[in-house]
């Protein structure tokens, strides 16, 4: 799709590593989103479902978006392409790759981006990026430690597609008691497109 900008008329939302698709921020960004007429769907992760706490190995994880994805846009009789994919930290990340990898998206909302381990700078978790073309939508907290402003600014210089950060004041990689200002943010983003 190099860049060229999809109207969205769904959104797939993928939950962190330790959450399910009920975490209070995906819930608030669906509320969000659906306000304005957009069919959103949160799923849960294989390992979730099966009531494991360790996640999958990303191939596993990345084959569950797909999935999703495409049932998501087969059962609304949507062109794949028209739908959006995003999530939360880990969540986001999935879906990134599965986009990178070929999957259409409308675009990628990725909140919490864990560009590396806390504490890691060296393992970032970018190798990807150069082959994202949809538009993306960043949106972190100043004191994340999975990575700092500027470290995503750098990072997401290779996505080839259109980006935008948005930073969350003071906000940490939960960026706990902050929903209703992340769900707000998300939806004038996607309405934008």
């Amino acid at each position: 799709m190099s860049g060229e900008r999809k109207a969205v008329s769904a959104l797939l939302l993928a939950p962190g590593a330790s959450a399910g698709k009920d975490q209070s921020a995906l819930v608030a960004i669906d509320e969000a989103v659906a306000a304005q007429g957009i069919h959103v769907e949160r799923i849960d992760f294989p390992h979730r479902l099966a009531g494991r706490r360790a996640p999958d190995r990303q191939p596993a994880l990345v084959a569950s978006v797909v999935a999703a994805a495409r049932r998501l846009a087969g059962g609304l009789g949507l062109a794949q392409d028209r739908v959006a994919l995003g999530g939360r930290s880990m969540g986001g990340r999935m879906c990134s790759i599965a986009v990178a990898e070929g999957l259409p998206a409308a675009a990628l909302v990725l909140v919490s981006y864990p560009l590396h381990p806390p504490g890691k700078p060296d393992k970032l978790r970018v190798e990807h990026f150069g082959a994202i073309k949809v538009p993306c939508l960043f949106l972190s907290g100043t004191r994340d430690q999975f990575g700092t402003p500027a470290e995503l600014e750098a990072a997401t210089a290779a996505i080839t597609g259109p980006v935008t950060h948005v930073l969350v004041d003071n906000g940490d990689h939960g960026l706990r008691r902050r929903d209703e200002e992340v769900a707000a943010i998300v939806a004038a983003w996607v309405r934008a497109l």
